[in-house]
């Protein structure tokens, strides 16, 4: 299981904290923890007292898991939290694998998304009860508001020169809409051009920004 932590973490990535408790030990709870760390948890330390009610709670049930209820990291930030409880052959509980997942960036991008689309947001304040879209995926939004901003260059995709197609670009990234996985495809057949052009510009729109804030007195 401590091997499992680090597999998450690389499929995660750094917005996730992935920590792993022995419930057996309860003065050194924590045996193995990401490096990303939002609960300001160390290795050998206790389980704090939400995971405890949850575990002590749980200790009698079933369940294998809950997934997406409300945490908090140190300073405050809402996280969407799941565990997995690990029993030993006699279903004794033994040990718990918590994912918490920061929506920060991806919340950011929503509220862009639906403030694009003229749609109200209440963010991830009540994590675990979905929002509900109307059967709208992230993905279509992502997808109507691109065309909104390419259809307000008044110039077909395919008739766009270098610059406008830039320019578009450079408009969806100051709007974050590139915090979306797998929109750069999306961007790439909207404009009738290659991923790798897309990123060619994200990646001299980053340089440039790089060297203005080198240069600001």
């Amino acid at each position: 299981m401590k091997a499992f932590v680090f597999f998450l973490s690389h499929v995660l990535g750094e917005d996730a904290e992935i920590v792993l408790y022995d419930v057996r030990n309860r003065a050194h709870s924590v045996i193995a923890m990401s490096e990303t760390n939002w609960s300001g948890l160390s290795l050998g330390a206790p389980a704090p007292p939400l995971i405890t009610k949850m575990l002590r709670k749980e200790r009698e049930s079933h369940r294998s898991f809950r997934t997406n209820y409300e945490g908090h990291a140190e300073d405050g930030t809402v996280l969407r939290s799941s565990t997995y409880f690990i029993r030993d052959e006699h279903r004794e509980l033994i040990g718990a694998l918590v994912i918490n997942i920061d929506f920060r960036k991806m919340d950011e991008a929503i509220h862009f998304l639906d403030d694009f689309m003229g749609l109200e947001h209440d963010g991830f304040t009540n994590a675990g009860n979905a929002v509900d879209r109307l059967g709208t995926s992230i993905e279509d939004i992502a997808i109507n508001s691109i065309k909104e901003i390419v259809s307000s260059m008044h110039v077909p995709s395919e008739r766009m020169s270098q610059k406008e197609k830039r320019d578009v670009v450079d408009k969806l990234n100051s709007h974050g809409i590139f915090l979306l996985k797998g929109i750069v495809s999306i961007v790439a057949s909207e404009l009738k051009t290659s991923e790798a052009t897309i990123y060619r510009y994200l990646s001299t729109m980053k340089k440039n920004e790089l060297n203005v804030n080198f240069t600001m007195p």
